[in-house]
C-alpha cells in the first residue's frame, strides 16, 4: 500500500490565510495586509493565494467576518428580556472589538455579504421585532447600537492622554489636573464609560418602548 509522505508545510487552507492575515492587522494594521507578505507569512508562492481569494479585499472582508462570528448571540435565544439581550450582547460586541481594533474600518462598511456579520444583523433586528419594536424603529436600535459599540472601540479616551503631570498647566487647563492620571487607568475609565453611555442609551430606549 503506497502511503503519500505529509508536507512539509501544512497545506494552504482558507482558514489559515483569514488567521494569518487577522493575525498581521492585529500586529500592523491594515496596511500590513498584502498578497506579497501574506505569501511570505504562510511561506507560499503569491499565486497559490488567489485560488481562495481574488483580491486583497477580500481577505479582509473575510478577516472582519471571523471576528463577527466571535460575537456572542445566544443572549437573543434564551429569553431575555430586549433591554438585558441588548446590554449582553453590545458587552460582547465591544469584547472582540476590543480585540481586533483595527479592523473596525472594514466592519463599519456593513454587513454586505459576510455570513456572521448577516447573522449579527438578522439576531439583533429578529429579537427586537419579537420583543414588540415596529420594524423601522428596530432597524433604528440596530444602526445606533453598531455606531455606539463600534465607535467605542476606535480609540481610548483616557489613553490619549499623556502621563506627565506637568503636561497640563493649571494656567491653560484650570480642570485637568488630575488628567496625567488617566493614560495608567485606561482599561478603567474607558469600561466606566463604555458602561455609562450604554446605560444612558438603553434607558433612552426604554423610555420610548413604554411610550409605543
Amino acid at each position: 500500500m503506497c502511503r503519500m509522505a505529509r508536507p512539509r508545510k501544512p497545506l494552504l487552507s482558507t482558514d489559515r490565510i483569514v488567521e494569518t492575515a487577522c493575525a498581521l492587522v492585529d500586529a500592523e494594521g491594515l496596511a500590513a495586509v498584502s498578497t506579497r507578505r501574506l505569501a511570505a507569512e504562510l511561506g507560499v508562492s503569491g499565486p497559490s493565494l488567489y485560488n481562495h481569494f481574488r483580491t486583497k479585499d477580500q481577505i479582509l472582508e473575510a478577516v472582519a467576518d471571523a471576528v463577527s462570528a466571535q460575537v456572542d448571540l445566544s443572549m437573543f435565544e434564551d429569553g431575555r428580556p430586549w433591554r438585558d439581550a441588548l446590554h449582553a450582547w453590545a458587552v460582547s460586541y465591544r469584547a472582540a472589538l476590543r480585540d481586533h481594533p483595527h479592523i473596525v474600518p472594514v466592519l463599519a462598511r456593513g454587513p454586505g455579504r459576510r455570513p456572521s456579520g448577516l447573522k449579527v444583523a438578522d439576531a439583533v433586528f429578529g429579537a427586537m421585532t419579537a420583543a414588540g419594536w415596529p420594524p423601522a424603529q428596530a432597524t433604528s436600535i440596530g444602526a445606533l447600537m453598531r455606531y455606539f459599540i463600534m465607535g467605542s472601540a476606535l480609540g481610548s479616551f483616557a489613553g490619549g492622554f499623556v502621563d506627565d503631570e506637568t503636561a497640563y498647566d493649571p494656567a491653560d487647563y484650570p480642570h485637568l489636573g488630575q488628567a496625567h492620571l488617566l493614560a495608567e487607568r485606561q482599561e478603567k475609565v474607558d469600561e466606566r464609560a463604555f458602561e455609562t453611555g450604554l446605560t444612558a442609551l438603553l434607558d433612552g430606549l426604554e423610555q420610548q418602548f413604554r411610550a409605543l
